[in-house]
Formats: C-alpha cells, structure tokens, sequence
C-alpha cells in the first residue's frame, strides 16, 4: 500500500481542489471554508481516482472526505444510473451521510436515496424505484440493499465507486458475510474507498480483498480530543443512577448524551429520568424508525436536552455543542470509549465526559486508559451519594455485578438499576 501518514499539506482552502462551481456554490452556502486534515489528503487520491483506506477518527470530516469527490465527478461527468453505492453499518449513520450529501449537492444536479431497514411498505417502494431508474448516489445498510439485489432488479452495472464507512464497526456488527454478497454484485471496474475508525487486522484482511493497489491515510491515533475534561468515579451500580441525577442538577446543561451499555438499561434510565421531571428521552432499537429519528431531531432542536442511547449512537450522530457525555456504564471495548466521548468537543468545541466505574468494571477501564496513553483523573463522590469502592484496576472481577451499598442504593445491588426514593434534584429542564 502507497501510505500517507500526517503528511504535511498546503492545502487551506477548498478553492486547490478544482471542484466544480455548483460544488464549490453549495460549499459557500454551508459556509465551508477550510478542508480538515483527512480531506486535504483524502480528496487529492480519490480525485485520482485511486483505491484508498483510510483511518480517521469519527468527527474528522471523513464523509465530506469521500463525498466532495464524488459530487465533483458526477457534476463535471453526469449520468442517468447508479454512480457510487455506500454501505454504512446503522440507519443513524446512513442517514446522518445522507444529510450530508443533501447539503454538499443542494446545487449539484445529484440524486441520491438513502435505504435502510425499519421503514414502511412504502418506502421499500420508493427504494425500488430509485434503484431501477437510478439514482445517482444510494447510501444503504448491507442487509437492506441485499434484499434488493436479491429480486434482480438493481441496475448496478455501470456503478463507479464502492465505498465502505465505519468498516471496522460494520465487521463488530457480523456484516462481513452481507458485504461480500454485496461487491459479488458489483462491476469489476471501479474505484473502492474504505474508511474505519481503527485498522485492525481484519480491516487490512477485508481490504486485501476488494482493494487495489490502494493508497492509505492514517490519521487516527485513537486518542480522544485534547478539549475534552475527563473524570471517571468508582461507585457501586446502586449509586449509578442518584449520581447521573446528581451531576444533571448541578450545572445548567443545553445537550446531555448518556450512554449504557445494554438496551434493557437505556429504558430504565429513561424512566427514571422522566420521573424526575428531566427531559430526556432514550433512543434503541425496539423503537420505530420514525420515533427514533423524531427523537434526535427534538433533541438537536433542543426540544429535549438528555439523550440515552447505547453505542449504536457512538459513531452515528453528528450533533455539535454537545456539552456533556456520561458513560453510566464502561464499553465493552475500549475503542468505544474514545467514539462515546467524541461526541462532545466537536468542530473545535470543549466538551466534558465522565464515567462511571463498578468494581467488574476496573479492569476494562484500565484497559480504556491504557489505549488512550492517559490515566483519566478518579472524581471524589459526592458526600449525598455515600463511599463508593477502592478503585484498583489490576484486580479482575468477574460475576459480582458490582454488588455494595452506598447511600444511594440498597444494601447487596444487584448490579441493575434501581429507583432511589426521596426528593427529585433541584434543577429541571
């Protein structure tokens, strides 16, 4: 592979890249003025028309990467047919790109269509329709345009760009398998891009597969924002949750992400937030499509000001002014941590993220620190809030739940959520 690591570049402006005036029209109407660091030397390659792999961290300005490129090519050489396929892991992530390619294309002759599983009988219709008579750019998850492959009616032949985004967590998600169906369907003629967050092995096996001669761009270092205050505290899963309601009074706050780490403790801190006259609202996959994404538009509206999700949201939100993110439980995988807390401190932004540690926990997050190449400073409890355990990542429990008492909680937790009586905080919103 050709490799291109923190290469120095002139680039300052948008202007060196030759893009098409319509492109370069949109780009002025969003008010984008400087390329950041993975698009100045993103865009040259792909122009170029050369395979690429590229590591960036979300949060880089990896989709206006590939997708300035790509709208500059079908602006100065147009087609009626399908143009370029991109596969991303979740509905949130192929939606939040074809926001994007709304944005970058407002004056661009494009059309695009974004499919994903969730949707009405319509949609798939509407889907079908797109991709028979062509629609330039389709944004899709792996199973959901499988389906469409599947019934023949996909005119694909002439497509010119494969693109792969957040490969790495599409391969977390089992979609290898649905990924290789899909380029069986694809032109041997084309350009492929692949894009992940971190490169393990197995991204560099998959690229061996469907790259040529690709050149790479490795930019992420998998370390979180130098703005982003970091503070973790070591609790007993009983005062999990009067320390989230805690730390939410305290301080009058615009835009909260809480993060769980399963789906059963998503919904019940929703309630107990909405119990507690916050106004917050959780965000999973027993939700419809339509209640999940009227939930991320009240909460980028500000309708509502706390978001608990699970890491399907990790990489698949780009909300800025985010001024808090709480981790109420330690990811399974340490690159997750960096992609939770990403989502404060963007576009230049300050940001401030805690977490809570339970004694199974310790290790994890040890491992969390190690990854990062800092030791991310342990907070004191609130004295409302009681003891909380001797914080000693070495140790390696397992099975405990992280059972203890505090004042927060009952003696004996049992490592769930459970309601703490008395007076709600202080502070609503």
């Amino acid at each position: 592979m050709e490799e291109t690591q923190n290469q120095e570049t002139k680039t300052v402006t948008f202007d060196e890249f030759g893009f098409s005036d319509q492109l370069m029209e949109s780009l002025d109407a969003m008010n984008f003025q400087k390329p950041t660091p993975i698009q100045q030397q993103a865009i040259p390659v792909i122009m170029e028309g050369k395979d690429l792999i590229a590591c960036a961290q979300t949060g880089t300005g990896k989709t206006g990467a590939y997708l300035l490129p790509i709208l500059h090519k079908l602006t100065e050489t147009p087609t009626e047919e399908i143009d370029t396929l991109i596969l991303a892991p979740t509905r949130e992530l192929v939606l939040q790109i074809d926001q994007a390619l709304t944005g970058f294309s407002y004056f661009c002759s494009v059309s695009s269509m974004a499919i994903y599983g969730g949707g009405d009988g319509g949609g798939f219709e509407r889907e079908k329709t797109a991709l028979t008579k062509g629609a330039n750019v389709i944004v899709a998850t792996p199973g959901k345009i499988i389906s469409h492959l599947n019934l023949g009616y996909v005119k694909i032949q002439n497509l010119r760009h494969f693109i792969l985004d957040e490969a790495d967590r599409m391969l977390d998600m089992g979609f290898l398998e649905d990924i290789l169906k899909v380029i069986n369907f694809l032109p041997a003629e084309r350009q492929n891009l692949l894009f992940s967050a971190t490169m393990p092995n197995r991204i560099r096996d998959l690229a061996a597969k469907i790259l040529i001669e690709p050149a790479e761009i490795s930019l992420a270092i998998s370390k979180p924002a130098e703005r982003i205050v970091q503070a973790a505290f070591s609790v007993y899963d009983p005062q999990k949750i009067p320390l989230l309601v805690f730390l939410l009074s305290a301080k009058e706050l615009q835009s909260v992400i809480v993060f769980c780490s399963t789906k059963s403790n998503t919904k019940a801190i929703e309630k107990e937030l909405i119990r507690r006259e916050f106004k917050a609202r959780a965000i999973h996959s027993d939700l419809e499509q339509a209640d999940r994404e009227q939930v991320l538009r009240d909460f980028k509206n500000h309708k509502l000001n706390i978001l608990v999700a699970t890491d399907i949201l990790s990489r698949g939100i780009d909300i800025e002014n985010i001024d808090l993110v709480i981790n109420v439980d330690v990811p399974h995988d340490a690159e997750d941590y960096v992609h939770r807390i990403g989502r404060t401190a963007r576009a230049a932004a300050s940001g401030v993220a805690f977490t809570f540690i339970n004694p199974d926990e310790q290790y994890k997050f040890n491992r969390i620190e190690e990854l990062i190449e800092k030791e991310v400073p342990k907070a004191k409890l609130p004295e409302s809030i009681g003891e909380g355990p001797v914080y000693d990542p070495k140790s390696r429990r397992g099975g405990g739940g992280g059972r203890g008492r505090g004042k927060g909680g009952p003696k004996g937790g049992s490592g769930g959520y459970r309601k703490k009586k008395g007076k709600p905080g202080h502070h609503r919103r």
